[in-house]
């Protein structure tokens, strides 16, 4: 997000959990992204907006966050492999896909139902992988016994395991436990497929709000005192000792800017349950709205609140990239456009 909603306190066990977690390539729920993903939102995409993308401690506009967000993470790869006349070719073929009423031009509202279905679909795809990795015995439900065994095998085979990484499991296991819980609507000790995605993306649904304020402050809270202060909150998106440095980057300059202006409403120096709440809960936030005038800015170029198809082919650097932007992975190409 994504987004999972994830747990960075976990995230320097990450690359030894990756290796005895192989199995079907399942990691506990709070290992899935890293803090990033804290607002609660659809994940437009895996990359950040703004970002240091030369390591040089300053914020620039990273354009592969708008490729995901209008094409989707695995299609943004696939087109980022094209020359550019098939990039164009296939961006298009994609303006008559958003183009609903086939009038030649693309409203905001039109892109706008195009980035939330593209959005809603990573969920979908998401849920249906992990639903087929989970349901051992192929039925309409999933057992806390089935997704224990899979996920947390590492405690049941006889393989012996750091202590430090048995505890985390124990202490992942407990909280997955708890929102597994929560996530059984029905009480029947069994998740169906609806339930199952409340589980796995608590952040999309409203009546698992609760607990994931509740995660998050456990998550964060270092003292135990039911509150987020400011070095708890920097601490967990800024890790002085991982990044070798104790210069505190621009951005994180700014984020200790935001925390005592927006997010610290009472200024009390921490964050109580409600502040946490209105920070991962926006009320006055959309995502999809905000990258939504965002293209528009980049490719309008007569300004009419409509993009034609020439506007859109003439920027199709901001929707979906080219050769010119690939880094060198060695990427599927799908020709389904």
């Amino acid at each position: 997000m994504l987004y999972s909603y994830t747990m960075s306190s976990f995230l320097c066990f990450i690359s030894f959990l990756l290796i005895i977690s192989c199995y079907a390539g399942i990691l506990p729920t709070g290992t899935q992204n890293d803090h990033k993903a804290r607002v609660l939102d659809l994940p437009l995409s895996q990359q950040e907006h703004f970002t240091d993308l030369n390591n040089d401690k300053k914020v620039e506009h990273n354009t592969e966050y708008d490729h995901e967000a209008f094409l989707g993470t695995e299609e943004a790869k696939n087109f980022d492999k094209l020359p550019v006349e098939e990039s164009k070719k296939r961006l298009g073929a994609l303006f008559d896909r958003i183009d609903k009423d086939h009038n030649g031009t693309i409203t905001k509202q039109e892109l706008k139902d195009w980035i939330k279905s593209v959005q809603t679909r990573y969920i979908s795809d998401d849920v249906q992988k992990q639903w087929i990795q989970m349901n051992n015995d192929s039925n309409n439900e999933i057992s806390w016994n089935e997704y224990d065994k899979t996920t947390y095998y590492a405690l049941y085979d006889d393989v012996p395991e750091p202590k430090t990484v048995t505890d985390q499991y124990l202490r992942l296991q407990k909280k997955d436990r708890r929102r597994f819980t929560k996530a059984d609507e029905d009480g029947n000790g069994n998740l169906n497929k609806r339930e199952f995605a409340d589980f796995i993306h608590p952040e999309q649904s409203s009546r698992m709000k609760d607990l994931v304020i509740t995660e998050t402050i456990e998550d964060i809270d270092r003292n135990g005192d039911g509150m987020i202060s400011l070095e708890e909150f920097i601490s967990d998106i800024w890790d002085s000792k991982q990044a070798n440095d104790t210069t505190e980057p621009d951005w994180v300059k700014i984020e200790r800017e935001n925390f005592r202006k927006y997010r610290d409403l009472d200024h009390d120096g921490k964050m109580n349950r409600k502040e946490v709440e209105l920070w991962l809960m926006p009320t006055d936030y959309d995502n999809i709205q905000a990258e939504t005038e965002h293209l528009f800015h980049e490719a309008d170029a007569d300004q009419d609140d409509q993009l034609s198809k020439e506007e859109i082919l003439e920027k199709h650097d901001v929707f979906v990239g080219s050769q010119a932007t690939d880094w060198g992975a060695e990427l599927r190409i799908h020709n389904d456009l």
